[in-house]
């Protein structure tokens, strides 16, 4: 094995504590939105209070709901220009741009690199120009929330004619509208628009003839402002988990191979052991019929298998369970594989059982591996060993088919395996638990601001809650 002299208490800079405590200069850290400052006035705590509609003066109903009365309900095309530039056939076949197409933007981000070509390499929907402050609707199913908002200035930059470029006029909020794309007034629009079509989409014409709830424009600019300030957060954690991520998928390279080993273990030696030697396979329900699922005892379905490397006992399904059947039983420790797949590079994906659970079962589509004991493999290493890369790529030769992909349980059991002693493999599952207690808090995180955010929307974009106006 290779045994790099670097050992992970020199590697301070990147252990998960490194990312606990944000930077004290960091202004859009999500801890700096948790306890917003008194004097904060991009925060809740800046808001009027909620109000009732009824017989309340200030508030008058309208198609799209009740609004303030000093608010109307304007037209896109009465607030906006709808693609109001484009590039031409006349156009030398060098010019050279960046281009956007509907694939490169999600949800207020371009996750594509984006290259620059020349107009002759160009796309036919290479058409629309795009500067500062333009936002982008995507035509094609807009439900599903292909927005952007181009807050610095671009040049020589062209959009997909896919995309409606909504310029807005001067006594309008480009960054408002933006937000509101995302509120439920233009997301029923849209779906009433789509809804029973063969092909969800709209035209320029359906977006000329939006309607959107509009204040007076320094309650526009607050409002984006807020809304912007949670979208800033939101941004920091996804980031953060990026970052754990990419930490975490180095760190068990290293450590499950043994190129970076804890001090403590230096010079000690990994042992070869053939994996059907350490325990025995068993199989899933058997027998069954639809009528048998939907109620009676729980057992791990598929996807529970598939989408964590550890079981999550809150994400069960229910099966009857008769007084005479014969069905196995999982246990703590089980490590649980399936056993086909649409796709080679998840057959035989492994996930361990690392809770006590009462007379539950496995799904037919997996099969179950039983230690015999716990003195060669730990459960908690087994969660991230048989999830590694190197482990992986055995399991993957394995997989034959050409459709769907199969994995032999005879032959997953022949695979041989380097395992570091016991001790090791518990600190390495420390280590590596600990990292992935980090993702899954800031991921709960991530879920707590997009879901803070989403309730400011309706109230903030309807008017139920005012804004400050300093």
């Amino acid at each position: 094995m290779i045994n790099e002299k670097k050992n992970i208490t020199s590697l301070s800079s990147t252990t998960p504590d490194r990312f606990n405590k944000p930077e004290k200069n960091d202004s859009y850290t999500p801890d700096r939105f948790s306890k917003p400052e008194k004097n904060d006035s991009h925060t809740p705590d800046r808001f009027t209070k909620p109000v009732r509609y009824e017989n309340n003066t200030n508030y008058k109903h309208t198609k799209l709901g009740w609004i303030p009365k000093e608010w109307k309900i304007s037209k896109f095309k009465q607030i906006a220009f709808i693609d109001k530039e484009s590039i031409s056939n006349g156009i030398s076949d060098d010019y050279s741009f960046t281009y956007l197409s509907l694939s490169d933007v999600e949800r207020g981000k371009i996750i594509n690199s984006l290259p620059k070509i020349k107009f002759h390499n160009a796309p036919s929907r290479a058409r629309r120009k795009v500067k500062n402050r333009d936002i982008l609707l995507s035509t094609v199913r807009p439900n599903l929330l292909g927005y952007y908002y181009f807050k610095l200035p671009v040049k020589d930059f062209i959009v997909s004619t896919g995309f409606s470029v909504i310029t807005t006029k001067d006594n309008v909020s480009g960054e408002y509208i933006y937000q509101s794309l995302y509120g439920k007034a233009l997301q029923n629009q849209f779906h009433r628009l789509i809804v029973g079509s063969n092909y969800p989409a709209i035209n320029s014409s359906d977006v000329k003839n939006l309607k959107v709830p509009l204040p007076p424009l320094p309650e526009q600019q607050k409002i984006a402002q807020i809304l912007s300030t949670w979208d800033k957060a939101i941004e920091k954690t996804e980031q953060l988990i990026r970052a754990k991520i990419q930490l975490k998928k180095g760190l068990m390279q290293q450590l499950l191979t043994g190129k970076k080993r804890f001090k403590e273990f230096d010079g000690k030696e990994w042992k070869e052991y053939v994996f059907g030697d350490l325990g025995r396979t068993y199989t899933g329900l058997s027998g069954k019929t639809k009528d048998d699922f939907g109620n009676g005892y729980p057992y791990i379905p598929y996807l529970n298998i598939i989408n964590n490397s550890r079981v999550k006992p809150d994400q069960m399904d229910f099966v009857s369970i008769g007084s005479n059947e014969k069905q196995n039983e999982v246990k703590y420790g089980d490590i649980f594989f399936t056993t086909s797949s649409e796709t080679p590079e998840e057959a035989g994906m492994p996930s361990v059982l690392l809770d006590d659970l009462n007379k539950t079962f496995l799904n037919s589509f997996c099969f179950g591996f039983r230690l015999y004991n716990f003195n060669t493999i730990d459960p908690s290493f087994a969660r991230f060993y048989f999830r590694s890369y190197m482990a992986r790529k055995e399991i993957f030769r394995l997989a034959q088919g050409s459709t769907r992909y199969n994995i032999s349980k005879n032959e997953i059991v022949k695979i041989k395996f380097l395992l570091p002693s016991i001790i090791e493999q518990a600190k390495i599952a420390t280590f590596l638990s600990c990292l992935e207690d980090e993702i899954c808090i800031l991921r709960e995180r991530l879920g707590k601001y997009n879901e803070q955010k989403k309730g400011l929307m309706q109230k903030l974009l309807t008017g139920e809650v005012r804004v400050k106006i300093d």
